[in-house]
């Protein structure tokens, strides 16, 4: 079977790119492959681990806080890697610049969950957890004030579009 040819608004779209833009793309393009190549290889390392706990050793015991904390924690890694590839699949459809705020700070949150979920409470100090609480709910409300300004501007062009539309 055999890629089907971009179309012709895509060469145009292409064409029409600054030099620069071209680079950007590109590398994107780039680094879209190697996230998925890291999907892929966690994925796979997330699959072996179930599988050798669960059915070839039977030690898989999901009850057990260091079994839940390592295969969650691989279960994060993976949704990070594929949050990730989402945000630069963003760019490639040229909707927005380069740096989306919200994909950065939403990619940050569920890295510090990660945290959450892997950390063993009996070793780490009070002022650690403290630290991560204070940052996941620093990026709450960074990500909660994006959001409310992309609404905002959101609402602004449907009604500046509403107003140079003919009645």
């Amino acid at each position: 079977m055999s890629e089907p040819k971009p179309s012709r608004g895509s060469l145009a779209l292409w064409r029409s790119l600054t030099f620069y833009e071209k680079f950007e793309q590109s590398v994107v393009f780039v680094l879209t492959i190697l996230i998925a190549l890291i999907v892929l290889a966690a994925l796979w390392n997330l699959l072996k681990l179930v599988a050798t706990s669960l059915l070839l050793v039977d030690i898989f015991d999901p009850t057990d806080p260091a079994v839940f904390q390592t295969v969650f924690g691989a279960i994060f890694t993976v949704v990070i890697a594929l949050e990730f590839k989402r945000s630069l699949l963003v760019v490639v459809e040229r909707r927005f610049g380069i740096v989306q705020v919200r994909a950065v700070v939403m990619i940050a949150i569920l890295a510090v969950v990660r945290k959450f979920i892997i950390l063993d409470l009996s070793q780490t100090e009070a002022m650690k957890l403290l630290a991560l609480g204070a940052a996941i709910l620093a990026l709450g409300i960074v990500y909660w004030l994006v959001r409310d300004q992309d609404r905002r501007e959101a609402e602004a062009a449907a009604l500046e579009s509403a107003e140079t539309r003919p009645p």
